[in-house]
């Protein structure tokens, strides 16, 4: 296997034919992922968060689909690979699970059945064997009773227990890359800490590389180590979780941060938001694509600024041609990022 990062994504850009024109809904996303990172991918629906990961698994393929790039995993390149190739990746090296589990379980089929026939499609091993591994897979994620769980059906499980079950499929073949899009959408906060702290457990256990893609910065703040923020399908922020949350170079992460609630401070009348609507992937804005809704707009703005070091720090790189200072500075005066490390920057 090749030296670097596991997964290497190379200016990966996914068009869509519609009757309304061509849609550019991913646009030159280039990163990488090491061995045991925890990655989150944020930003607004529309933003080309999943339409990247289902890429890298091969399910954006159709007619009306424009892909190009690269994507390596490992020694395997994912965008060239025909389909058989990906049927054989799928699963056993780089495996996803979806936002709503209830959509992506059978409803006609038991859980422990669905389980059994991936680890079959991929492995030459009796039922009887598979069987055990996938009892021994229920359990490992927490579903009390295993081997009578196996037998029940998607509906007879809770959407905790059914996003558990989508965990131990995309396990059972025991891959080096995890994708998780939204796992915890639609989750009462309990369920969504024992999601996370699963995720967390699998990670430090077995090494196993996660991409999580959400829009939740509290999930983010709880699991990740590397932060990719997207806008308008381009990667616009990226860099380590305390320099995104503690030092952001973008004005739409200043607004995403700003977003939050403080518990510490009094109930505002109005939350803070950021102006204005993502763009259109059709006809999306000239240059900067947060052009459109970023108070900051100067007249360099109109040119695409490309993703690179700014502030100094290693591995943060953002899109924005403001000066580094500038932005710290115009940060504090719009008050939006609201954490404990804009407070301390300004009374330095």
């Amino acid at each position: 296997m090749s030296d670097g990062p596991l997964l290497r994504v190379e200016d990966l850009r996914v068009d869509f034919t519609t009757e309304e024109g061509v849609l550019h809904a991913v646009d030159g996303v280039s990163f990488g992922l090491d061995r045991g990172e925890r990655l989150a991918v944020v930003g607004e629906s529309g933003s080309g968060k999943s339409v990247t990961a289902m890429t890298l698994m091969g399910l954006t393929r159709s007619p009306n689909a424009s892909i190009s790039g690269r994507a390596h995993l490992g020694d395997t390149e994912l965008i060239s690979a025909g389909d058989e190739d990906l049927r054989r990746v799928r699963g056993k090296e780089i495996a996803m699970i979806f936002q709503d589990p209830m959509s992506s379980l059978n409803p006609v089929y038991r859980v422990g059945d669905q389980i059994i026939e991936q680890i079959r499609a991929h492995r030459d091993v009796a039922e009887e064997e598979a069987r055990e591994r996938t009892i021994e897979l229920l359990d490992a994620v927490g579903i009390p009773s295993p081997a009578e769980r196996a037998r029940a059906y998607p509906h007879e499980f809770s959407g905790g227990m059914r996003q558990r079950a989508m965990i131990a499929m995309a396990l059972s073949l025991e891959p080096e890359v995890l994708i998780a899009d939204e796992p915890t959408t639609a989750l009462d906060v309990t369920i969504q800490a024992q999601i996370i702290d699963l995720l967390q457990d699998l990670n430090r256990q077995f090494g196993l590389s996660i991409i999580l893609i959400t829009h939740d910065l509290g999930v983010v703040a709880e699991i990740a180590e590397r932060v990719l923020v997207m806008y308008g399908g381009r990667v616009v922020e990226e860099g380590s979780l305390e320099q995104i949350f503690y030092d952001p170079q973008h004005p739409y992460t200043w607004g995403l941060l700003g977003s939050l609630t403080r518990l510490d401070r009094d109930r505002p009348e109005r939350l803070s938001q950021i102006p204005g609507i993502p763009p259109s992937l059709i006809s999306p804005p000239q240059g900067c694509h947060f052009r459109p809704r970023c108070p900051h707009e100067f007249e360099k703005c109109p040119e695409v600024p490309p993703l690179e070091s700014r502030s100094g720090e290693p591995g943060q790189c953002d899109r924005c041609w403001l000066d580094p200072e500038e932005k710290r500075r115009r940060r504090m005066v719009d008050g939006r990022i609201g954490l404990a490390a804009a407070e301390e920057a300004a009374a330095g």
